[in-house]
């Protein structure tokens, strides 16, 4: 049997080189541990050549190589060994793939392979490479091309860290032990499938007693009952991440994560006193504001808000209170004119309640607290009080210049009582037709009134106090003029009366009217007649027919009739 010039050559034998992290000690696979396959091919002569192949009977296409390798010398990987190999030169090994001939190194003669760089496992985890034997002689292969991987094995030489770190989280106050506040999450870059390197523990740096870190999970959670914001409201907590499962020698990392306390209303309001005093002048306006009061509320927002009341019925008759929203101040505002001479002081119970309250810190309250406010009525020099908000008077007309027409009356409603004096204000009416008597003020005529030019009168009383003549008080006054029967009946002249010839003996021919300037209350029913001396017509009579003035307008009723004679 002819056998083929590679029937001589056995397999690449890859001895490799394992680098354990604690020891550092190489283990070789012996070569006793390949056997022979037998593959045969037939000849064009017909004769059959017999392959003899080695089978592997472990893992071999898997180097290690430790990252980070510190030394001026390559660092060894493994070796490549073919049966075929007697040690005399004739076998060339050969290496290629990612690194081969930069990274990695191959001794051609003794297949030797070695990193020429320091590798980083975090850049690069690993690298393919394929491996060949040649006959040097022949330059032909005596194996087929390999595939195998150099991994880059771990060491612990990341810390953990926190990308995204610091951070920011609130958790309300008074919150319950346990209470999860924030979840942080550590990275670290080295190979987690491998040893502790990646395997990281939390633990709390700062930040105790208040808050507790879960060591696998970071979760962050309060530690201490019944925070009070009001006491302290924000916490800088340091968390730190440490691998190799937290033991002696492993890297670690920090972050900061900053805590707030939310606010709840877990405080009443409280007045700063129990009892308050306020000025008020008697001549404060209705509906304006006159004082103010305010409780304190150590809670935020909604939480602080306070509704004010007056819970007593004597203040509230007289003055409401409202909640200012940006000052928080109870606004008292006067509901009822204020009288020195008739009350000078009002006492005022306040009650500010919290507008939204949380049933869970209902056991704190009560919610709410109360004011006593005594409020002091000042007195004001106020100016003259007319007894009547306006007067009406009559006269009669063509009375005597200064006939007596009436009087007003003020008086100083101060406690004082300083004395009164009268003026008629004249800038109304340029026409003087009464004066007043400054300290009576009784008003009399300055001139005849005639009734029938002008009825009616209307002035303008003043009052003021002698003490202090710059207040004023003014007051309407209405004089009627009355009427007398000062004027006499005017017949209507103006028509022509014309005469038929054919008018009938007894036909009317004309009425005859009558008109009378006075009141007609005054007025009597006219009386018509031909007047004496004058000589009578026979041709014409008159007859009475008793007519009266109809309205004080001037409004005649018929007044008489004129006839034909009798035939």
């Amino acid at each position: 049997m002819r056998k083929s010039t590679t029937s001589c050559l056995c397999h690449i034998l890859v001895c490799l080189c394992f680098i354990q992290r604690c020891y550092g000690a190489s283990h070789h696979i012996p070569a006793d541990k390949v056997t022979i396959a037998k593959n045969q091919t037939k000849l064009a002569n017909g004769e059959t050549e017999v392959h003899h192949r080695p089978k592997r009977g472990w893992i071999w296409n898997q180097f290690f190589v430790l990252e980070e390798h510190i030394g001026p010398d390559t660092q060894y990987v493994g070796k490549l060994h073919s049966n075929s190999d007697k040690g005399d030169g004739s076998v060339r090994y050969i290496l290629s793939g990612e690194g081969a001939g930069s990274i990695f190194i191959i001794n051609e003669v003794t297949g030797d392979i070695h990193a020429t760089e320091s590798l980083d496992r975090e850049r690069k985890a690993h690298y393919v490479l394929h491996a060949q034997a040649f006959d040097r002689n022949t330059e032909k292969p005596l194996e087929p091309k390999s595939e195998f991987i150099i991994k880059v094995q771990d060491i612990n030489d990341n810390a953990p860290t926190f990308p995204d770190g610091p951070f920011v989280a609130a958790v309300p106050e008074m919150s319950g032990v346990g209470t999860s506040v924030y979840q942080v999450t550590a990275t670290d870059a080295d190979d987690p499938t491998y040893g502790n390197s990646a395997r990281v523990v939390y633990s709390i740096l700062q930040g105790q007693p208040y808050f507790s870190v879960d060591p696998k999970t970071g979760v962050i959670r309060t530690a201490l009952a019944n925070m009070d914001r009001e006491a302290r409201e924000h916490y800088a907590v340091v968390i730190q991440a440490k691998d190799m499962a937290g033991s002696v020698g492993g890297l670690s990392g920090s972050t900061t994560i900053n805590i707030t306390l939310t606010d709840v209303n877990d405080n009443p309001p409280k007045f700063p006193q129990k009892n308050y005093q306020l000025y008020v002048p008697e001549s404060a306006q209705v509906g304006k504001p006159v004082g103010k009061i305010k409780a304190n509320d150590e809670d935020l927002g909604v939480n602080a808000e306070i509704k004010y009341s007056i819970i007593n019925s004597e203040g509230a008759a007289m003055f409401s209170i409202n909640t200012d929203r940006d000052t928080r101040e109870g606004i008292i505002s006067l509901k009822k004119p204020l009288n020195y001479e008739r009350k000078k002081t009002y006492t005022l119970q306040i009650e500010g309640v919290n507008s939204h309250l949380e049933p869970l810190f209902s056991y704190l309250g009560p919610f709410k607290d109360t004011a006593t406010l005594k409020i002091t009525v000042g007195d004001v020099d106020e100016p003259p009080v007319f007894s009547m908000d306006y007067y009406i008077m009559d006269v009669y007309e063509n009375a005597r210049i200064g006939r007596e027409v009436g009087a007003v009356t003020a008086r100083d409603p101060d406690s004082k009582n300083s004395h009164v004096r009268y003026f008629i204000d004249h800038s109304e009416h340029s026409d003087k037709y009464f004066n007043i008597d400054m300290d009576s003020g009784v008003i009399k005529t300055t001139q005849s009134l005639d009734r029938e030019d002008m009825p009616w009168h209307n002035i303008t009383v003043i009052a003021s106090e002698v003490d202090n003549p710059s207040l004023l008080s003014h007051v309407p006054v209405t004089v009627q003029v009355l009427d007398v029967n000062d004027n006499p009946p005017e017949i209507n002249k103006d028509k022509e009366v014309i005469v038929c010839e054919s008018s009938r003996p007894g036909q009317v021919i004309q009425t005859m009217t009558a008109v009378d300037k006075d009141d007609f209350a005054n007025g009597q029913r006219f009386s018509f007649s031909l007047p004496s001396g004058v000589p009578v017509n026979p041709n014409f009579t008159l007859k009475d027919n008793e007519g009266i003035y109809c309205t004080q307008y001037h409004l005649p009723c018929v007044s008489s009739y004129t006839t034909l004679p009798h035939a």
